[in-house]
């Protein structure tokens, strides 16, 4: 009974106890409401106007200010592409700005530098018109016309072009000359954004102009003197096609780029290496916070962001390597029109790269242009992978491998070569009529430059049997399956480079000419067209082991450096790209290859101009008899209504040394003399181009390892040197 109340007791005790503490903490919750509570009455009721004030008093925007772009390094860290810094004179309008004051100080600047109105467009001349000739442009509105204005039945646009189209030729031609430079600085100073500094001008800056526009910042407002960056290009016009252009953001790419981040008045890359590395070499821009009142007037600026210049890019491209061939095939290109009845011949064409891993060493391509001061010999580099033709026998590695993959043919197997004859075709036959016919097999038929041979792999592939004079039923089916073939080595495929623009070349599939003789033509490179690029990897595919792998021109990404001069930490090494396998055994890999030997150094081979110079090469030769259709076809041609001639392309294909080989090639000369017997023009154009870029290859190539051979020796004798001291 005792231990009953004494529980009941405890129990007492214990509720007491716990309601005290509760009442406490509802109470500490009580007080900290009410604190919290009188908090945001003095906020808002006490100081609720001041901050409101205060809001609408401010406005924060961010700007963003650009960086130099990323250098260019070639593979041996030989700067290709530099920022170089130039004087420049820029504008910064507000949100208030007016045109009258943007207008006034344009004037102002106008009678202190010179800016070409070039960019000036016809709309901006007439809208200056209007502006500066206010009651005349006024009265080119009807009565009826102004009151569907006010009326809001016409818009201010459909107004503004209703003048724009009644401005007469007379009243445009009054704006002078100084009006007309106004005009461009004006219009450079319109195309900014608010708070964000636009280039005005920031090309051939003379010291005068930088000068006296410094001298006079108090009256320009807006207006500020600094230095900006340009793309240098310590190796001029070398390889320059190929590296790109940078320029203001087109204007039909605006949206594109406003998108990500950029803004109006950005520079980017707008072809080539510049265009497809754009994100890699933009690099980050600074940000600054800019607080201004209501009036525009800037109150504080923020660095919120630090800008970085981009990040670099190594190229597989050895620049000296790359001049020197660019050397070759315009001395070649000079050379060979010197002979006037060249007339048509206007281009040349070399691609050199690593066969095993894609890396593209050099690609060069020259063109020849008449201009009103007389002809040039300008940069066409970007012709070797843009720009197609027919290969002629050049190609017939592929045809070969592909008779063996289709099972019409294996490695040694022996073919009549004679003279083709099939009804409704003209007859088809090898260059060296005179032994015809005679049973060759594959090797001879390399060595050679067989055409009978290719035509009997041709004509096997159709499922059809030859007899002379006599119809084959071929369908277009067989057109697909060799092109098919022919793909895997790159040829008429993209070829998968790393640069835009890329032509895959030209293969027709109409009816009418699908038929037996284009079959027989296409077997030996005279139908479809390819690019030299496409040419450059179809060897290199033989002569790696069968895998296809896409030419690159970027070997690594690589961080901002501080030395200027090198190229910083490594962000991105490019691995080799395989796109393709062949289906082909290393058995019959090997056995092409071995005919290619022969073709550069067998007694009857047809390229015998590789023979005794210092190494073993081997490769293809190549001629195709084709119509002409170039850039001259419209003008002495279709428009007088007469058939174009027919002419000749050299090609070539190559690699060296034969037992290892380090580097594959391709020549392309289109056009390069008439396709007439016995024409004094004739001459192995391909051979001249393709011994030349092999000597300078190897010659560059012994000079760096004699070099390196005397820097080694000389390290060992510092060390030596070194030791002695210490001891």
């Amino acid at each position: 009974m005792k231990k009953n109340q004494s529980r009941t007791k405890k129990d007492k005790i214990k509720k007491n106890f716990l309601a005290a503490r509760m009442n406490i903490l509802f109470f500490a919750v009580f007080l900290l409401f009410s604190a919290l509570i009188l908090r945001l009455g003095v906020l808002q009721i006490v100081n609720g106007e001041d901050f409101k004030r205060q809001l609408e008093r401010t406005e924060e925007v961010v700007v963003n200010a650009s960086v130099p772009r990323g250098k260019i390094f070639d593979r041996n860290g030989k700067v290709i592409v530099d920022n170089k810094p130039v004087n420049a004179i820029t504008y910064t309008k507000t949100q208030q700005t007016s045109q009258d004051e943007m207008m006034d100080v344009a004037t102002k600047l106008s009678s202190m530098i010179e800016l070409s109105a070039d960019k000036v467009t016809e709309r901006d001349i007439q809208d200056y018109w209007i502006r500066e000739n206010k009651k005349q442009a006024d009265a080119k509105i009807t009565d009826k016309e102004r009151a569907l204005y006010d009326e809001g039945e016409l818009s201010q646009s459909d107004y503004d072009k209703l003048i724009r189209e009644r401005i007469t030729e007379e009243e445009i031609a009054e704006i002078t000359e100084q009006e007309m430079e106004i005009l461009a600085i004006y219009r450079q100073m319109q195309t900014g954004y608010n708070l964000s500094p636009q280039i005005i001008k920031n090309e051939n800056v003379t010291d005068e102009e930088f000068a006296a526009v410094s001298e006079q910042l108090s009256s320009l407002p807006g207006v500020n003197t600094t230095v900006d960056w340009q793309r240098e290009y310590p190796y001029g016009e070398v390889l320059r096609s190929v590296l790109g252009s940078v320029r203001s953001i087109p204007e039909d790419k605006i949206e594109y780029y406003l998108a990500r981040d950029y803004s109006r008045n950005d520079r980017v890359g707008t072809s080539y290496l510049e265009l497809q590395y754009e994100e890699v070499l933009q690099g980050q821009k600074s940000k600054v916070r800019t607080i201004t009142d209501k009036a525009g007037n800037v109150i504080d600026s923020q660095l919120i962001q630090q800008g970085e210049r981009g990040k670099d890019l190594v190229l597989s491209i050895d620049i000296e390597l790359q001049q020197a061939l660019e050397q070759v095939v315009e001395d070649e290109l000079r050379r060979l029109k010197q002979d006037y009845g060249r007339n048509l011949m206007d281009r040349l064409f070399l691609v050199m790269m690593d066969p095993n891993t894609g890396e593209l060493l050099a690609m060069a391509g020259k063109q020849y242009i008449e201009t009103d001061d007389g002809p040039e010999i300008q940069d066409y580099n970007i012709g070797t992978f843009t720009s197609a033709y027919e290969a002629g026998s050049s190609i017939k590695g592929a045809t070969v491998l592909s008779g063996y993959q289709d099972g019409v043919i294996q490695p040694g197997s022996y073919l009549w070569d004679e003279v083709v004859s099939i009804a409704q075709t003209p007859d088809k036959a090898s260059w060296y009529l005179g032994d015809l016919p005679i049973s060759i097999n594959d090797h001879y038929a390399l060595e050679r430059s067989s055409n009978g041979y290719m035509f009997k792999i041709a004509i096997k592939m159709a499922g059809a049997t030859y007899v002379r004079n006599e119809p084959i039923d071929i369908g277009a089916s067989t057109f697909t399956k060799m092109r098919n073939y022919f793909g895997q080595f790159g040829l008429g495929s993209e070829t998968g480079i790393d640069l835009p623009g890329e032509s895959v070349g030209y293969q027709t599939n109409n009816p009418a000419d699908l038929n037996p003789g284009k079959l027989l033509d296409l077997s030996i490179g005279q139908f479809d067209t390819y690019t030299p690029m496409q040419m450059a990897q179809y060897v290199s595919t033989i002569i790696n082991g069968g895998n296809r792998v896409a030419p690159t021109i970027v070997k690594e990404i690589r961080e901002p450096s501080a030395n200027n001069d090198s190229p910083g930490p490594l962000v991105k090494a490019m691995k080799p790209k395989v796109l393709n396998r062949l289906d082909n055994t290393q058995r019959e890999l090997d056995w092409v290859k071995q005919g290619f030997y022969l073709s550069f150094n067998g007694s009857k081979g047809t390229g015998q101009d590789f023979k005794g110079n210092g190494y073993v090469a081997g490769g293809k030769t190549g001629t195709a008899e084709v119509v002409y259709f170039g850039p001259k076809y419209d003008e002495l041609y279709r428009s007088k209504g007469i058939a174009p001639p027919e002419t000749t392309n050299s090609t070539l294909v190559g690699f060296a040394p034969y037992d290892k080989p380090e580097v594959a090639f391709s020549v392309m000369a289109p056009w390069v003399y008439p396709n007439v017997a016995n024409s004094p023009l004739r001459e192995d154009v391909n051979e001249n181009l393709g011994t030349a870029a092999l000597e300078v290859y190897f010659d560059i190539r012994e000079q760096r390892m004699n070099e390196q051979s005397t820097d080694q020796e000389q390290q060992v004798e510092v060390t030596a040197e070194e030791a002695e001291e210490g001891q």
